[in-house]
C-alpha cells in the first residue's frame, strides 16, 4: 500500500506542496496536494487522513481501492444491511467504523472529526438536511461527489452516463489517496468486464425491455437514465423502459409501466422490502397479468448493493446477462 507521504503522479493530476491545507480541502498535517474536477468544479484536497463515506456506494468504491486504513468510518442505512452481507468487501465493514446507521449528517462528521466526506446530491448531501459541501466547508471539511449525481447539483454541467461516471470516481479517488495505479487497474479491470459482455449479446432480435422495480405501489419507485441500473441493463444487452426519463431514482405510474410492455422485470432486494414480497405483489395486480414479464413469471433479483453507483455494478451486469440470457434474451 502506498504510504500517505508520497506525492500524487500521473493521470493529469496537479500535485503541489503547500504550508498547509487550503480552505475547503479539510484539514491536516499533510501538506501535498491535488486538483481534480468534481461536478464540474476543479478542487484541491489535501490528502485524506480521516474519510467518511457514505452508504455502499462511498463505502466500496473505497474499499475497491484498498483505502479502508485511510477512512474514519461510514455511515449506512439500516437498509442496506443485506448488502454488507453479499459484498465482496464484508471483511472491511468490519474493520471500519460504522458511524451511523440512517442518513449522515454534518454532526456526525464533526464529531467523528472527519477531514473529507464521499457521498452523493441527494443521496447524502442535502440542502435540506444541512450538510452540504458548502456547509462542510465552513468547518474544514472536504467533499467529493459521486459523479453520478452531478447531473443535478450546482450549473449541473456534468452529465455523464452511470457506468462512465463510476470510472470517473474510481480515477479521481486514486487521484486524491494517491492509488492512481490501483485505480487504473481497477478501471480497467471493469471497462473489460464490460466488454466481454457486451460479446454475449444475442446477433438478432431487439434487447429486452426491462423494468426496474425498487419499491412502491400507488406509484412504483424506478431508475431513470441517471441511476445506475440504466447502465447496468445496457451492459447486459437490455434496455430500460425508463431510460428516457431525465431522472435518477424516480416514481412513475403503473400505466407507463403497463404500455411498456416489459420482458423482464428486475426487482431490487434490500432489509425491509424482500424481494419475494414485492414478486408476489405484482403477481397479484390485476393490471399487469398482461405484461409479458408478469405472464412469463421472469423476474431477476438484485442487492440494492449492485444497482447503487459502485464496483459492484459490473457484477450486476454480468448476472442480469446471463439471466437474460437464459430466458433467451
Amino acid at each position: 500500500m502506498l504510504t500517505t507521504g508520497l506525492l500524487l503522479t500521473g493521470c493529469g493530476a496537479e500535485v503541489e506542496s503547500a504550508a498547509g491545507g487550503k480552505p475547503g480541502t479539510g484539514s491536516g498535517k499533510d501538506t501535498d496536494t491535488v486538483t481534480v474536477s468534481n461536478c464540474g468544479k476543479d478542487i484541491t484536497y489535501t490528502r485524506p487522513r480521516r474519510a467518511i463515506a457514505y452508504d455502499v456506494s462511498g463505502a466500496e468504491k473505497m474499499f475497491a481501492l484498498g483505502l479502508a486504513d485511510r477512512m474514519r468510518g461510514y455511515v449506512m442505512n439500516k437498509l442496506g444491511d443485506p448488502s454488507i452481507k453479499g459484498s465482496p468487501w464484508r471483511e472491511k465493514y468490519a474493520e471500519v467504523d460504522r458511524l451511523g446507521n440512517e442518513r449522515i449528517t454534518r454532526e456526525i462528521v464533526v464529531d467523528a472529526k472527519a477531514d473529507w466526506v464521499l457521498a452523493g446530491w441527494n443521496s447524502g448531501f442535502s440542502e435540506e438536511r444541512g450538510i452540504t459541501p458548502a456547509l462542510l466547508d465552513k468547518v474544514n471539511v472536504a467533499s467529493y461527489l459521486h459523479t453520478e449525481t452531478c447531473w443535478d447539483y450546482g450549473d449541473k454541467s456534468v452529465d455523464s452516463s452511470p457506468l462512465q461516471a463510476l470510472y470517473t470516481d474510481l480515477d479521481n479517488l486514486g487521484k486524491i489517496f494517491g492509488v492512481e495505479k490501483r485505480a487504473d487497474e481497477l478501471v480497467g479491470d471493469l471497462k473489460e468486464r464490460v466488454a466481454a459482455l457486451k460479446k454475449t449479446w444475442p446477433a438478432k432480435g431487439d434487447p429486452a425491455k426491462v423494468f426496474v422495480y425498487d419499491s412502491g405501489t400507488d406509484q412504483p419507485f424506478t431508475a431513470g437514465r441517471h441511476a445506475a441500473p440504466d447502465d447496468i441493463i445496457t451492459a447486459a444487452g437490455g434496455t430500460n423502459v425508463f431510460g428516457d426519463l431525465d431522472k435518477g431514482w424516480t416514481t412513475v405510474g403503473w400505466e407507463p409501466v403497463i404500455k411498456a410492455k416489459p420482458d423482464v422485470i428486475v426487482i431490487v432486494d434490500y432489509a425491509d422490502q424482500p424481494a419475494k414480497d414485492k414478486i408476489a405483489y405484482l403477481k397479484k395486480l390485476p393490471s399487469l397479468k398482461s405484461v409479458p414479464a408478469v405472464k412469463n413469471n421472469r423476474f431477476h433479483v438484485m442487492s440494492y448493493g449492485d444497482v447503487v453507483s459502485g464496483p459492484r455494478n459490473v457484477a450486476g451486469a454480468e448476472n442480469l446477462g446471463r439471466y437474460l440470457r437464459s430466458v433467451g434474451r
